[in-house]
């Protein structure tokens, strides 16, 4: 079983900025895709960016630029630095992961997100 462990959301005003980290715990972790979602209050859950353990990216279109998804694959974290951060960007922020043998996902308990205009 692999746990993640989120931190590093809170408040921030407009054009500021935060970084998210997500650790991941557990036995035998073998781990492909990490990445982070968010949901917004009202709004369905939308993948925000994703990182394979080979390092490729993918970065939702409305974060490109302000974004980045990166990963230190010998500490199992996955981080999301965000800047010029924007009033709808708040939302909870959900960390995921994907085992090797793409049978699992695995989701952390989310942390919030809360952008000031």
């Amino acid at each position: 079983q692999v746990q993640l462990a989120e931190s590093g959301g809170g408040l921030a005003q407009a054009g500021g900025s935060l970084t998210l980290s997500c650790a991941a715990s557990g036995d035998a972790i073998c781990l492909a895709t990490m990445g982070w979602y968010r949901q917004a209050p009202g709004k369905e859950r939308e993948l925000v960016a994703g990182i394979t353990n080979g390092g490729s990216t993918y970065h939702k279109d409305s974060v490109k630029g302000r974004f980045t998804c990166s990963r230190d694959n010998a500490k199992n974290t996955v981080y999301l630095q965000m800047i010029s951060l924007k009033p709808e960007d708040t939302a909870v922020y959900y960390c995921y992961a994907q085992s090797c043998t793409l049978e699992y996902e695995y989701w952390g308990q989310g942390t919030q997100v809360t952008v000031s205009s």
